[in-house]
């Protein structure tokens, strides 16, 4: 398998030496190409620093990270720029849509800023909206869409420019039950048929139960490992409960 996002032994400190906090402990680990993985932990476990490094937001104190071969943690300048917005996709919590565009501008945008000719961004924006059914809105401003509907536009402008890997920062934090599962659904169809590969950080089980594989962190290090296998996704979600309980600690922080 090829892989599109290798780990070895990276390490993040913060603060100086009269008050130093290690968030990454030596963690190490791979996604292929096609995945869905999830990262969960507590408040404080180093799931969102880890998300940070390899987005390229924050860079490691040590180690290596590589996406598609290249050590990202090298990289400066001009080449960085390049490297965001041509190979990560990014999907937030709050959506961060501009309010002065409408969907298909802001789905366009990342289209535009590669100097994609226009009847080459209209036929792309058509298929990724049809892919994650947003047809319907792509005139409205994002006053005027649902929490759902503003985070599958959000998705269409991550995935709009084919990244190597697109990464999700708790992507359903801000919806109701409904919206979630719908968009779920939606990441489902994206990695299965368009073979999308997804990094999601989230603190919900039934969140992290979508994916395929799902890595615990507790205290900087990786605490455990899942694989959905053959399991149904409800077998799937009692497993991820049996090790977030063994996790310890308030469970509310992780479900």
């Amino acid at each position: 398998m090829e892989h599109i996002l290798k780990i070895e032994q990276i390490e993040k400190y913060y603060g100086n030496k009269s008050s130093l906090t290690k968030a990454i402990d030596g963690i190490s680990f791979e996604v292929e190409k096609g995945e869905f993985v999830a990262i969960m932990g507590a408040s404080g476990s180093g799931k969102t620093t880890l998300l940070n490094v390899i987005s390229t937001i924050d860079r490691v104190t040590s180690g290596h990270i590589y996406i598609d071969g290249k050590d990202i943690t090298t990289l400066k300048g001009n080449s960085l720029n390049k490297f965001r917005r041509e190979s990560l996709g990014f999907i937030f919590q709050d959506f961060n849509l501009l309010d002065t565009l409408t969907a298909y501008e802001n789905i366009a945008l990342a289209l535009s800023i590669q100097n994609i000719g226009p009847a080459e961004i209209k036929r792309r924006v058509l298929a990724t909206a049809h892919e994650l059914d947003i047809e319907d809105v792509l005139d409205k401003y994002p006053y005027e869409m649902s929490g759902g509907q503003r985070q599958r536009v959000a998705s269409a402008r991550a995935i709009i420019t084919d990244p190597t890997l697109v990464l999700a920062d708790e992507p359903t934090g801000a919806l109701d039950s409904k919206s979630s599962k719908m968009l779920l659904e939606r990441f489902n169809h994206l990695n299965e048929t368009l073979e999308a590969t997804i990094l999601m950080v989230t603190h919900d089980a039934f969140t992290a139960s979508y994916a395929t594989r799902v890595l615990f962190i507790k205290d900087g290090r990786i605490f455990d490992e899942l694989r959905k296998g053959d399991k149904t996704r409800k077998e799937f979600f009692d497993s991820i409960i049996d090790v977030v309980t063994l996790l310890g600690g308030d469970l509310n922080d992780a479900l």
